[in-house]
């Protein structure tokens, strides 16, 4: 639930829901996100852990999987989707993948859909994946320390996190325009690679790896540049401004943006950080203390490591 005190550009629970929805009903994932998939799983390459398992997060918005199948071709893949939409749309994609071929009726390992705690608690990877794969989705959840608790929990000991999303720079020149006319700006407060290293460490992983680049991409039109907006999923910040807005305020955003974002060629240019993380989730270091705590899943996973030859 959204609460009152939250901070003005932080992500609304409600919004992303409503975004969740209508992102579910795209013909396939956006292109930004696509090329950010790309880009992380070369980030793969010099990875020496070979998974036998990996949870694809956000798998629909994520749109990595071919690209990390390819990597991994034995491993087994376990998609994972965070909002009801989303599980609903890769469900029926699966088992419509699922029809093409008798012989995978035969099958126990066809994939299904899974909510996160759903898969959780069927137990079915007892010793958590040994990879989980979040691409574009550090900026998708009203909480990123409670998503990396999740992140935490699903992974076995010694499985590893790839991670991206949109960082600080992203749309800034949008923001400065919005910011020119008095308007409530139109993003999240995205995060920073450095705050990201400290997420990663805060929530139990080890040897963060953060990186981060810039992309320039340009449109024709105004038009075009919303149309492709849109395609990420919209403002879902607690400040944004509330109702809908006006034909009239509609053709004065266009006429702004046609003037402010114009670049020496004529056309329409936005600034796209993304950001990436790569950790290892270590084996849990009990403090000697009068009381020390530790998860139930991770107590299991550490007693059956132990009793492996």
């Amino acid at each position: 639930m959204d609460t009152p005190s939250a901070p003005p550009c932080s992500p609304s629970d409600v919004a992303l829901q409503r975004q969740a929805r209508r992102m579910a009903a795209l013909a396939q994932a956006p292109w930004l996100h696509q090329e950010a998939a790309r880009r992380l799983a070369d980030k793969l390459a010099p990875i020496k852990l070979e998974p036998a398992n990996w949870i694809d997060w956000s798998a629909f918005l994520g749109a990595g999987a071919e690209l990390v199948q390819a990597r991994y071709p034995q491993a087994q893949r376990w998609v994972v989707e965070p909002a009801e939409g989303l599980l609903q749309r890769s469900r029926a994609e699966l088992e419509r993948g699922a029809t093409r071929s008798w012989k995978t009726l035969w099958r126990r390992d066809v994939q299904q859909a899974w909510s996160s705690e759903a898969l959780l608690s069927a137990g079915l990877l007892p010793d958590g994946a040994q990879m989980l794969w979040a691409n574009m989705c550090l900026h998708a959840h009203p909480s990123l320390p409670a998503l990396m608790a999740q992140w935490h929990r699903h992974l076995s000991v010694d499985g590893f996190l790839m991670c991206s999303g949109l960082g600080p720079d992203t749309a800034r020149e949008l923001r400065a325009v919005y910011q020119a006319l008095g308007w409530a700006l139109p993003t999240i407060d995205f995060v920073d690679m450095h705050d990201l290293g400290d997420e990663l460490v805060k929530a139990g992983f080890a040897d963060p790896v953060m990186d981060m680049e810039r992309l320039t991409l340009t449109w024709a039109t105004p038009e075009a540049l919303l149309d492709e907006l849109r395609t990420w999923g919209g403002n879902v910040a607690h400040g944004r401004e509330p109702g809908l807005r006006t034909p009239r305020w509609q053709a004065r955003l266009r006429d702004e943006l046609a003037t402010r974002l114009a670049r020496p060629d004529g056309r329409l240019g936005l600034t796209v950080e993304l950001v990436y993380g790569h950790a290892i989730k270590p084996m849990p270091r009990i403090k000697v203390a009068p009381e020390a705590r530790v998860s139930l899943d991770d107590m299991k996973r550490m007693v059956r490591k132990q009793d492996k030859p």
